[in-house]
């Protein structure tokens, strides 16, 4: 039946929402820039070096979502990173996010948008995790650190990452 939609679940969002933060952001700079206009040019050159640096992992992760939409629908999420999708959804989740790279706010979106398609709670959580485990850095860390520290560090974020995707697949939100 395709009837209204019950009252709990219907979400009212007003149009300005979206555009507090922002709008409070330049609120703080223009009273800012009325006190002291040197460290709020300072303030402002270094804002914009850090959005410099997020622009293409953004892009990047809007990009993958745009691909998302267009080609994997939710039954694919749900087969691969759905409830119940066993050893093989922990390791998808978890080599993904060790393989995963830039910022990891970047990632957020995508994640979102996989989540809205079905993925568990569990597997973005394990994603979010493994991010820690770099295998590009693992001989970097074992020339500072020496092999067993590497070794016990990387098993320790594995079994950890593994316990907080547990963790939040069993008490985060339940569809």
């Amino acid at each position: 039946m395709n009837g209204p939609a019950e009252p709990s679940t219907v979400k009212h969002r007003s149009g300005l929402n979206p555009w507090l933060f922002p709008l409070g952001i330049a609120v703080a700079y223009l009273m800012l820039a009325i006190l002291s206009w040197d460290r709020t040019l300072i303030s402002l050159i270094a804002s914009s070096r850090i959005l410099g640096q997020a622009a293409l992992p953004l892009l990047l992760a809007f990009g993958f979502m745009f691909l998302l939409n267009l080609y994997i629908s939710p039954a694919h999420v749900s087969k691969y990173l759905g409830h119940g999708t066993g050893l093989k959804g922990l390791l998808i989740s978890a080599g993904c996010g060790i393989m995963s790279m830039g910022p990891i706010f970047a990632w957020y979106p995508l994640l979102k948008l996989l989540k809205e398609k079905g993925a568990s709670d569990f597997h973005v959580a394990n994603f979010l995790a493994n991010r820690s485990v770099k295998p590009v850095l693992l001989p970097l860390m074992v020339a500072y650190f020496g092999w067993r520290f590497s070794l016990i560090f990387t098993a320790g974020c594995l079994t950890c990452a593994l316990l907080t995707a547990s963790a939040v697949g069993l008490f985060g939100r339940k569809r």
